[in-house]
């Protein structure tokens, strides 16, 4: 066990909230979350702060206490219910992995790191203001850039692909394998593994 594997862990899938958006590019922090929740083998229930659905267990046999969540409200909202979380757990910033879509990079790759701009991502930029810092670990799934002269936001609000479709289940299985690799085996590993 590392030293990353003290203390609980707040891993937090960014999307917007119900089922319109539930397929969108911008939504695949909740699919992968809805994939971690699968392995902790528990459905996620409403927090007393009743800003965000969590689960709590574990990811491995004997590691740490994990807080997953998923906030209730929009994307550029993302700060408040975690922060909210973060208090009521005594979660620090650096136990905090927020996993995201990411433009710059290309669907079906992975970039983890710790700390960083948010690169006009709407959601990282509330977790930055409401947490006070961006020092928190970073899963960023990538989505690609939009076709042609597609609209940033259009595309990001868009479904996936049929072709990206029947990838998408490696990218969210993968992306989860990279939250429980940097609460287990710490982020140089992780990024050895993952940053491709």
């Amino acid at each position: 066990m590392s030293e990353a594997a003290d203390g609980v862990w707040l891993v937090v899938g960014l999307g917007n909230p119900g089922p319109a958006y539930a397929g969108h590019r911008h939504n695949i922090g909740h699919l992968v979350a809805d994939e971690l929740a699968s392995r902790m083998g528990s459905p996620f229930r409403s927090h007393k702060t009743g800003r965000a659905d969590v689960v709590e267990g574990r990811l491995s046999l004997g590691g740490p206490r994990v807080v997953l969540a998923r906030g209730r409200g929009y994307m550029n909202e993302s700060g408040g219910p975690v922060k909210a979380l973060a208090t009521f757990y005594k979660v620090a910033p650096d136990h905090v992995i927020a996993i995201h879509d990411e433009l710059d990079i290309a669907f079906g790759t992975l970039r983890i790191k710790l700390g960083g701009g948010d690169n006009g991502h709407n959601g990282l930029k509330s977790m930055r203001s409401s947490l006070g810092t961006g020092d928190f670990y970073r899963v960023r799934a990538g989505i690609g850039r939009p076709p042609g002269r597609q609209d940033v936001a259009d595309f990001v609000l868009s479904n996936y692909s049929t072709t990206e479709r029947k990838e998408l289940p490696f990218q969210v299985s993968d992306a989860a394998d990279a939250v429980e690799s940097i609460i287990t085996d710490g982020l140089e590993k992780t990024q050895q593994r993952f940053n491709s």
